[in-house]
């Protein structure tokens, strides 16, 4: 088959199977092995959580825009599907991770439930949509099993600007009166809503400000993208960023940022064994606690000039920390359910707190079938540090739980088989590969 695929109407639509307790040859299962001591270097995949709303944003200018560094992770194809639902015209070179699209047909402005339902990003081309066409219609997202995620920031604001949305059950119509620009001030700082609000200034005549804006780094590679395509994008204190709107955007031509949520696992995969990982592009600049509190469990942590690349050599007698997960530069949610895997074997007693989803602490149950020793009460886990963790059938329920068991399956004595897994392959481009390169026992079965 070849690397480089065409897509377009008619493309082959990916088939995702339901989260079940049986292991089918339908769906697809990871099986994990005990693999000590994972040693070399890698090289890492670009941003899942920055890709898709770039992506999104090339609906703004109508030519052929260039993304580099793009991973062909399914969430990627789900959001080929959805731009050339809309018209769009997408090549993308697999081997090269080079993207393709050309706007200059796209004409739609309805997304299928069917898109909508599979990924939470899909929300993320109201702003754009709305920019354009003046109007939207679109399902509820879907996306990971880990709480609501509700779009109000998204929708209040959007109203603020002018929009009015009106929901039919689970289905949202969206379209502009005048759009105008506005003061926004977020009750919480949303990725989601920053992104969306953003790609809708850009072209709104006037000053728009978003205050209490996320400042996650994927948000500053959509921002150096749209600045690329050249929109007028400006950063204040506290937390604010200034749009100027413009007539229109130029198609863009953009790399990719490296995935820190890739680069979290692959350190821990060597930690967790008491191995040795250096991941020469790793952006260490942007995971600052998060290597914080590798060094506070006793590994050793080395980085690279100016911030970028990171080595890992792992203590052999782990120390238990404790995390509160948090907006950027806080403690990342994405990287949650990885270092717990790593805590399920370090000495001592770990909490771990979740503040950003409700339901984020399910692989907890899934880490006690292996034996760890996990108790959990609201929003916060209390974690025992176990010698031994034991292979076990487990059920991944969102794309970082389905890392978090394939680490622990990695130092459980025996077999660990992980259903649920379509999670992993929305998430990551070939992570089980990366892992077997540095000597895990790891197979993905579809």
């Amino acid at each position: 088959m070849s690397n480089q695929t065409l897509f377009n109407h008619d493309s082959h639509r990916a088939k995702e199977q339901p989260l079940t307790g049986k292991i089918s040859v339908e769906a697809p299962y990871l099986i994990v092995e005990q693999s000590l001591a994972l040693d070399g270097q890698l090289f890492l995949s670009g941003a899942k959580n920055a890709v898709l709303v770039i992506m999104t944003s090339l609906i703004l200018s109508r030519g052929i825009s260039i993304l580099r560094n793009v991973p062909a992770s399914d969430d990627v194809f789900q959001m080929i599907k959805l731009l050339t639902e809309l018209g769009a015209c997408i090549t993308f070179d697999e081997r090269d991770n080079i993207l393709e699209v050309d706007t200059r047909k796209l004409d739609g402005y309805r997304v299928s439930p069917d898109i909508m339902k599979k990924m939470r990003a899909s929300v993320l081309v109201m702003g754009p949509l709305l920019a354009r066409f003046g109007k939207v219609e679109i399902a509820f997202p879907g996306g990971d099993v880990i709480g609501e995620r509700p779009v109000d920031y998204h929708l209040k604001n959007f109203e603020k600007m002018g929009v009015t949305v009106e929901q039919h059950g689970d289905l949202l119509t969206a379209y502009v009166n005048h759009l105008q620009s506005r003061n926004l001030l977020l009750e919480y700082p949303s990725v989601g809503a920053t992104e969306n609000l953003l790609m809708l200034a850009v072209l709104t005549p006037g000053t728009t400000k978003i205050i209490n804006a996320a400042l996650e780094p994927e948000v500053f590679d959509l921002i150096e993208s749209l600045r690329s395509m050249g929109a007028r994008i400006s950063i204040e204190v506290p937390a604010t960023l200034v749009i100027e709107g413009v007539d229109q955007l130029l198609p863009a031509d953009h790399t990719v940022m490296f995935d820190r949520m890739e680069a979290g696992p692959l350190l821990l995969a060597g930690a967790i064994t008491g191995g040795y990982v250096h991941l020469p592009q790793a952006p260490a600049h942007t995971m600052g606690l998060f290597l914080i509190k590798l060094q506070e469990m006793g590994h050793t942590i080395l980085i690279g000039k100016n911030g970028i690349g990171v080595k890992i050599r792992a203590t052999k007698n782990p120390r238990a920390v404790s995390i509160k997960t948090a907006p950027y530069p806080g403690y990342p949610t994405d990287l949650q359910a990885p270092l717990m895997a790593a805590l399920a074997m370090a000495q001592g007693v770990s909490k771990v707190q979740e503040t950003v989803y409700e339901n984020r602490l399910m692989h907890a149950r899934e880490l006690v079938k292996m034996g760890a020793q996990i108790e959990i009460a609201y929003d916060t886990a209390t974690i025992r540090g176990v010698e031994e963790l034991y292979g076990a059938h487990v059920i991944a329920s969102d794309i970082r739980a389905s890392c978090c068991l394939a680490l622990a399956g990695l130092v459980a004595k025996g077999q660990t088989t992980i259903s649920g897994v379509y999670h992993w392959k929305r998430g990551y481009d070939g992570l089980e590969n990366k892992l077997r390169q540095l000597g895990a026992s790891i197979v993905l079965r579809e």
